[in-house]
């Protein structure tokens, strides 16, 4: 117990010095379960993340992952984590930032190369851009697919159904039928 407090209380200490250097840069910054969190916005993402990178002091020089949710209805529905280790440290960090459907992150392939393909499925699945991403397109979905498929307002069955029609021996593509639309429940007809 004395050593999970003294942890918690290192790291707090650590948090204070980050936000004493960054200050400007930074919207909040607090610690969670052991990890921090900063809270940033799109202007200063990647000078956030470049002074991670080459601080001697923090040397966060691997990625991790990127990971995005969905919150439809707010002004900033998307919320991106980046979440970096320093493998000198060991200790991780995690990066928030906030966007919606206009507004571009700015790519950090030019820090991180892992960023390329974790920015691509962010890209594919959210549909959030990436400004001065060297390969952006599609990783996960098909080429001619339209839409995205991991937002909130995507509908569940998709757009269309593709199956593999054994008369004309080619894939098929139609609009999904529902037939679950047309009946009826009733407590006394479950």
């Amino acid at each position: 117990m004395l050593i999970v407090k003294q942890k918690q209380y290192l790291l707090r200490q650590y948090a204070n010095y980050l936000f004493s250097l960054l200050g400007s840069m930074t919207k909040e910054i607090r610690v969670s379960n052991n990890d921090i969190e900063i809270k940033t916005t799109s202007n200063n993402l990647r000078s956030l993340l470049f002074f991670l990178k080459c601080h001697t002091l923090a040397q966060y020089k691997q990625l991790i992952d990127i990971a995005c949710s969905d919150v439809p209805g707010k002004t900033y529905r998307f919320t991106i984590t980046y979440l970096l280790h320093s493998l000198v440290y060991n200790a991780r960090v995690m990066i928030t930032v906030k966007t919606n459907e206009v507004i571009s992150l700015p790519s950090i392939i030019q820090l991180y190369e892992s960023a390329g393909w974790l920015e691509r499925e962010v890209y594919d699945l959210f549909g959030i851009f990436f400004h001065e991403h060297t390969d952006l397109r599609r990783i996960l979905t098909d080429y001619g697919f339209s839409g995205h498929p991991l937002r909130k307002d995507f509908p569940l069955t998709g757009f269309i159904e593709i199956y593999y029609n054994d008369s004309t021996k080619r894939m098929a593509y139609e609009k999904p039928e529902l037939a679950q639309e047309f009946r009826t429940f009733t407590i006394q007809n479950p």
